[in-house]
């Protein structure tokens, strides 16, 4: 694949076996750090790791389906990062699962079309074969999160959601009906935006 031709497994800058070794100890020792703060925090650390690992990257070369397994451990570090602070997991930690869960479709569906001759190349299934792609590409497109996480919360966090939701969702839809690399990219552009916007807001106003 051209995007990670120079990544150092792929530039031949390491052996497979560092790369494999390197890997473990990481992941050892980062759900043992997690695990040091509290059980729970490790618990779910080890099962997104794993998750990752056995389920996602495989199903990458069986099925485009593999984007929706993904997302489940793709949206867990909110619940890592609760469970840290919290030692439990609340309400709340799943409206920021949810929120990241359904952002990646619309973020990941614009990286597989700029790139879909990479991953095809690639033997990746990211996205299906036939006419049924641009269908795939245009639901996906469409899930993502409009403004309707306002009770309790202030008249600026509202606004400022809907605001950001329209735009998102906007972006959206642009892209799933005219499906280009250049609404690809504003897809992606405006995706990456939002997430930090949204969270940035939720930041302030519990403040």
């Amino acid at each position: 694949m051209r995007r990670t031709a120079r990544r150092p497994l792929a530039a031949g800058r390491l052996n497979p076996s560092q790369v494999l070794w390197f890997g473990i100890c990481l992941s050892v020792a980062g759900v043992l750090y997690l695990a040091a703060l509290n059980v729970l925090t490790g618990l779910i650390g080890m099962v997104t790791l794993l998750s990752y690992l056995l389920l996602y990257t495989p199903l990458k070369r069986r099925t485009a389906l593999c984007t929706l397994v993904g997302a489940f451990p793709g949206a867990a570090p909110p619940l890592i990062g609760w469970a840290a602070a919290r030692g439990r997991i609340d309400a709340e930690a799943w409206v920021l699962y949810f929120i990241v869960f359904l952002w990646q479709f619309p973020h990941f569906m614009a990286i597989a079309w700029m790139y879909r001759d990479d991953y095809s190349r690639a033997g990746y299934h990211i996205l299906p074969r036939g006419p049924v792609r641009d269908r795939f590409v245009a639901w996906q497109s469409f899930v993502c999160l409009l403004a309707s996480i306002t009770g309790g919360l202030s008249v600026v966090f509202s606004v400022g959601s809907a605001v950001l939701s329209v735009a998102l969702l906007y972006f959206s839809g642009r892209f799933a009906f005219h499906r280009s690399n250049i609404a690809a990219r504003q897809l992606l552009v405006s995706s990456i935006f939002y997430l930090p916007l949204l969270f940035t807001l939720l930041m302030l106003d519990k403040k």
